[in-house]
């Protein structure tokens, strides 16, 4: 079986920052994939479950009210492996051009008093929240991605050679 595109990224050189994954061409229009990468995969502690649960509900609840945005916004959800969300956007823009959504939305964290969607008819699972942890990683991750503007290394997943056998089959090490 192929492995999907997402995987044969080679996860031990990805730093933290914001990538376009893919791109999809549906019936005439652009639908992107970004992955907004918080954690270094493997070499950092993946952020905490309630704190990850507490970002996806704040943030998508920000980008789905954002005037300029919200009829731009498919999806907003969180890795399995904890690292970070990935955001699909109708259109193809670079990961420079939402360089600013993406901070703003995580800038936005730090002034929220209760996480939206938490009752019990709005959540699947309301007690695993942490509101003051979500606000630490997003106010670390909003300082790197200021810190980092300016480097490319944020904005481009990195390249690896790879393998290719005799017949033409591409070898993973992933």
């Amino acid at each position: 079986m192929e492995l999907i595109q997402s995987f044969s990224v080679d996860h031990t050189l990805i730093v933290p920052g914001i990538f376009t994954s893919r791109v999809d061409h549906l019936g005439g229009y652009s639908v992107t994939t970004y992955d907004i990468r918080l954690k270094r995969p493997n070499k950092e502690p993946a952020v905490d479950a309630a704190a990850m649960h507490s970002l996806e509900h704040i943030i998508a609840t920000h980008l789905r009210n954002d005037p300029d945005w919200k009829d731009e916004v498919i999806y907003w959800g969180p890795m399995g492996c904890l690292t970070g969300f990935y955001l699909i956007l109708k259109g193809s823009r670079t990961p420079k051009e939402i360089f600013q959504l993406v901070l703003t939305a995580f800038k936005s964290v730090d002034g929220v008093r209760e996480v939206p969607g938490t009752a019990p008819q709005n959540c699947g699972n309301y007690h695993m929240h942490n509101l003051e942890m979500a606000k630490w990683y997003a106010d670390e991750f909003a300082a790197y991605l200021e810190a980092n503007a300016e480097n490319s290394d944020i904005f481009e997943y990195p390249r690896t050679e790879r393998l290719v056998t005799e017949n033409g089959v591409r070898f993973y090490d992933s």
